[in-house]
């Protein structure tokens, strides 16, 4: 049992309080969940920049000069924006593959969270509430995120084990349930060129989506995909730069709830997630249907 929540906007004027909007929405589901906690804001791309999010369990000593360590690295400068355990490199588009082979040697304790011109993640071991102060969260702009407050049934309590995983570009994905045929898939994944961090079933599950995608699938298309391919019980959701996507499994047994309005579209766990959101008791309020894709882009 774990709690998701997501939210994107549609009204500009929302996106200041995107960070506090989804931070409220994810300590209501705490109780399906007090093993850890995660976020990912998309925040918008400036024009050539990329980012890179690291997490380190010794951020003192990894995030000391690390803008330095990079610039002689890389031979341009880049900024560095540090969150308590976590830290956001900006950075030329062109120089994130340069940077991130840098970063294995500069910084070989360092994980890389995620990669994109938008996305930023931020997670760790703790409840929500604990969580998203670390990060000041409720202080987060953007365009749309997604959350997850876990409770651990198949693999370690971790950082990495944590929600959400990222495994492509701008790309994240959490998930409520459990995967029979991961095992399978990630040495199908990993002979596909595919990289693993953990032994998480939700991993698999984004990578899956990021194969798809890199084969030249849509968001759509590739949401379809994991309904025969990937055996168990799931709700997804997932960001990309441009969009959020929803699908459950056939038997759909784990809860979910969806709201939309002329402002935003909202997802849940449970409607106490959404019960708070600006203008919600005009919201369209439904249950998404099982093996159905749910899908919205700029």
């Amino acid at each position: 049992m774990c709690g998701i929540v997501g939210l994107f906007l549609k009204d500009r004027a929302l996106e200041p309080q995107l960070g506090a909007l989804l931070t409220d929405m994810l300590v209501t589901m705490t109780d399906r969940g007090p093993d850890s906690a995660g976020i990912a804001i998309y925040s918008g791309a400036a024009d050539g920049l990329g980012k890179i999010t690291l997490q380190s369990p010794q951020p003192g000593e990894d995030f000391r000069d690390l803008d330095a360590d990079l610039h002689a690295a890389l031979g341009q400068p880049v900024a560095l924006r540090v969150k308590d355990t976590h830290a956001v490199i900006e950075l030329p588009q062109d120089q994130i593959e340069a940077a991130r082979s840098a970063l294995a040697h500069l910084r070989p304790r360092a994980k890389v969270m995620s990669v994109g011109d938008s996305i930023e993640i931020f997670k760790e071991v703790g409840l929500p509430r604990e969580v998203a102060a670390r990060f000041d969260l409720a202080r987060m702009g953007g365009t749309h995120g997604v959350g997850h407050t876990r409770m651990a049934t198949e693999s370690a309590v971790t950082t990495l084990g944590a929600h959400p995983f990222s495994t492509g570009p701008d790309q994240c994905l959490v998930h409520n349930g459990s995967l029979s045929n991961h095992n399978n898939v990630r040495r199908e994944l990993i002979r596909a060129g595919m990289r693993f961090e953990t032994e998480n079933d939700t991993e698999v599950a984004a990578a899956f989506l990021t194969h798809r995608l890199q084969q030249g699938a849509s968001l759509g298309e590739a949401l379809e995909a994991t309904l025969s391919e990937l055996d168990g019980f799931f709700t997804f959701v997932v960001g990309t730069r441009d969009g959020f996507g929803v699908v459950r499994d056939p038997i759909a047994c784990k809860p979910a709830v969806m709201a939309e309005t002329e402002a935003y579209v909202a997802f849940g766990s449970e409607y106490r997630a959404l019960a708070g959101l600006p203008g919600i008791e005009a919201a369209r309020v439904w249950e998404p249907e099982p093996a159905t894709v749910y899908f919205w882009e700029r």
